[in-house]
């Protein structure tokens, strides 16, 4: 029998992509669990290896129940929608994705209105954050929800301190607000924490985290709450389009993300630190060694970022510019040393040819 690399070739494979960990391919052993997964209808409530991954990432979060939902933006805007009326107000990071990235959503989908708060690597300063509370009356919104992004992907891959998430959960429970967090790479912050998901999680009411990233599902993300807010989230999946049928396939990859992919994370987090400081020598790059957390690089440079964008790209490096003047690398299962050491030479020498 061939293997599932012969049966589906990969035509990226001589690239070093680093545009995202969302590029990552199934393995072998998805690719099994895929063949022998027992399906059933996921939107009838009788899918076995659904309700299998679900209980498994409800456990793992914390929580008492969760959702398997087609994508981390659904996931996160079934949350606001699940937590808030219309009309009310959610406070969130200046820069967080489920502003910058979910076209608008918010406010489309939920009819929230977004108080944005800046930060510093994407941690929010707690007074801050209290500070921008409203209480409903005659003429104000009242804020109901505290919108968190742990790793925060805008900033380069950073981590929301423990101690940050405690000081944010406070001011909720004072405010009667809820915290939902975009987690979609919130396994990547426990491993470079070196603590149990769960001991992020239990700060907040609900967290939506990605299997399709650096756990290297091919589809999927997973929204965790009380069951009573999952039971309410299954009708705004519905109203969404989510609901999938025999989603088990997808699923049992998602079984062998969180059992067999969640520890290797820290590869890719060694990875980037190790190409950050050797793109630190290279003549027109400035890194900010401190932003380097987990698996991003955010490479400052001097002339525009399309001018290398455009040169990697012809020696099979691939990347994206988040600014005008700035590079995002993302480390993966698909960069081994050979690749990283590839893309590092890229940037050798190509600075000799436009710096």
């Amino acid at each position: 029998m061939k293997t599932a690399s012969e049966t589906y070739p990969n035509q990226f494979s001589g690239i070093v992509d680093l545009r995202s960990d969302t590029v990552t391919r199934p393995t072998e052993s998805m690719f099994e669990a895929m063949r022998s997964a027992a399906l059933g209808d996921d939107v009838l409530g009788d899918d076995p290896t659904v309700m299998r991954l679900e209980e498994l990432s409800a456990d793992m979060m914390g929580k008492e129940a969760a959702v398997f939902v087609p994508s981390g933006t659904m996931g996160n805007q079934m949350a606001i929608a699940t937590h808030c009326q219309p009309g009310d107000a959610m406070l969130i990071e200046e820069e967080a994705h489920m502003l910058y990235y979910e076209v608008g959503a918010p406010a489309v989908l939920a009819g929230v209105v977004s108080w944005t708060i800046p930060s510093d690597q994407g941690v929010m300063d707690p007074e801050a954050v209290e500070r921008r509370v409203l209480k409903q009356s005659l003429h104000t919104p009242g804020t109901t929800l505290l919108a968190l992004e742990n790793t925060h992907n805008r900033a380069g891959g950073t981590i929301v301190p423990l101690e940050s998430m405690r000081a944010y959960r406070q001011i909720a429970d004072q405010h009667g607000m809820k915290i939902h967090l975009d987690g979609a790479r919130v396994f990547n912050a426990s491993v470079a924490l070196g603590v149990p998901v769960k001991e992020i999680a239990q700060h907040v009411d609900s967290v939506n985290f990605c299997l399709s990233k650096g756990l290297r599902s091919p589809v999927g993300s997973v929204l965790c709450g009380t069951q009573e807010f999952i039971e309410k989230a299954r009708i705004w999946r519905k109203r969404l389009g989510g609901g999938m049928r025999q989603s088990g396939l997808l699923a049992s990859c998602g079984i062998v993300s969180l059992t067999k992919m969640v520890d290797r994370l820290a590869e890719d987090h060694a990875r980037a630190k190790r190409v950050a400081r050797q793109l630190t020598e290279v003549p027109g790059l400035n890194i900010e060694m401190d932003t380097v957390q987990t698996n991003m690089v955010m490479v400052n440079t001097e002339r525009p970022a399309a001018a290398w964008i455009e040169r990697l790209r012809e020696r099979g490096v691939w990347a994206i510019p988040p600014a005008a003047n700035r590079i995002r690398l993302v480390f993966h299962a698909d960069i081994c040393d050979e690749k990283a050491a590839q893309a590092v030479e890229a940037f050798n020498t190509i600075a000799s040819e436009i710096v």
